[in-house]
């Protein structure tokens, strides 16, 4: 089984900046894919930016030029910078890895809260 440990998170006044991290607790397990979601309260779970093994990535709209995900593939880390934290970015934030195949796996952190105050 593959854990996904994550640290960073907290809270920041709006304009501030936080940083997540996440390790796989597996040095072999070597995932496709790698990102964080987040999970407002009375909301769906969302993905934020996740990145390939290859390095393409992707982004919700809403954080492209404020978050920047980056990911190491020989250690199975990924971390999310965010800069210029809004109020709307308070969530619960989950760090997420999937490994495709026959069958998928698809891993999730146990989450990490990141308040915004305005």
């Amino acid at each position: 089984q593959v854990q996904l440990v994550e640290s960073g998170g907290g809270s920041v006044q709006a304009g501030g900046s936080l940083t997540l991290s996440c390790a796989a607790s597996r040095s072999i397990f070597s995932p496709h894919l790698m990102g964080w979601y987040r999970q407002a309260p009375g909301k769906q779970r969302e993905l934020v930016a996740e990145v390939y093994s290859d390095g393409r990535m992707r982004y919700t709209d809403s954080v492209k030029g404020r978050f920047t995900i980056t990911r190491d593939n020989a250690k199975n880390t990924v971390d999310l910078q965010m800069n210029s934290l809004k109020p709307e970015d308070t969530a619960v934030y989950y760090c997420n890895a999937k490994k495709f195949g026959l069958p998928d796996y698809i891993f999730w952190g146990q989450g990490t809260q990141v308040t915004v105050s305005s």
